[in-house]
């Protein structure tokens, strides 16, 4: 690395105004992605089909997917056919959520739905150490009613059950399921950042192609998989 690619160090004041017009920002920023959430509070929901998906005990239905709970958060699990390792991103961005016993006290439940048959689902699962409860949906169209279809991607989706009917209230895909990760948002808080070439950085900070500083499906699997 080279010798100059350190942030300038100044005094502690200037430090600290440097700061205080950074958290100026910060703080609008809070606010903005408060002003978000109520506006998510307040869309306008759809009425979902009575899909039956696969669970590792058999046949779900969607509704029974709540567990008796009102809200669901699922996970659209990017699969190939015939792949040993899934999908590298996916892989890594569940393999933060090993505690989400929290989520009773808000009565909702977050789980993974693949596209991939639920006993080979259920063995790339124990494979990577994965904790969340997977379900498959390759013979049902809900993945692709979704926004997630067979070999075309991930999404995050949210559902509310009222009695024996489910809503579809909100989706997102791409960057958009940053704002559930933890690992970025530590990762942002560091002074070289991502260190992805796409990113705005100083002159001389460490940069690299996009993704090559993530872990592989292997990387996840030898760190949170069954010990050999």
């Amino acid at each position: 690395m080279p010798s100059n690619a350190v942030p300038q160090i100044v005094d502690a004041d200037t430090w600290q105004r440097q700061l205080d017009a950074l958290r100026d920002r910060e703080k609008a920023a809070t606010r903005e992605l408060d002003a978000i959430a109520a506006q998510r509070r307040r869309m306008p929901m759809v009425e979902m089909p009575d899909y039956t998906l696969e669970g590792e005990e058999g046949p779900v239905r969607l509704v029974d997917m709540f567990d008796g709970r009102s809200q669901l958060i699922v996970y659209n699990h990017m699969w190939f056919p015939d792949k040993q390792w899934q999908c590298p991103g996916c892989t890594g961005f569940t393999s933060q959520f090993t505690r989400l016993d929290f989520l009773d006290n808000y009565d909702a439940r977050f789980v993974i739905v693949t596209q991939g048959p639920i006993d080979e689902a259920l063995a790339y699962k124990r494979q990577v150490g994965n904790k969340m409860t997977w379900y498959s949906t390759a013979n049902s169209p809900f993945g692709t009613d979704v926004g997630a279809p067979p070999r075309a991607g991930f999404a995050v989706n949210v559902f509310l059950r009222d009695g024996d009917t489910v809503y579809r209230t909100w989706h997102t895909d791409g960057r958009g399921t940053e704002q559930i990760s933890h690992s970025f948002a530590l990762i942002d808080l560091l002074p070289y950042g991502r260190q992805e070439e796409w990113q705005d950085s100083p002159e001389g900070w460490p940069q690299s192609p996009t993704y090559s500083r993530w872990a592989s499906s292997q990387d996840i699997a030898a760190l949170y998989g069954p010990r050999v």
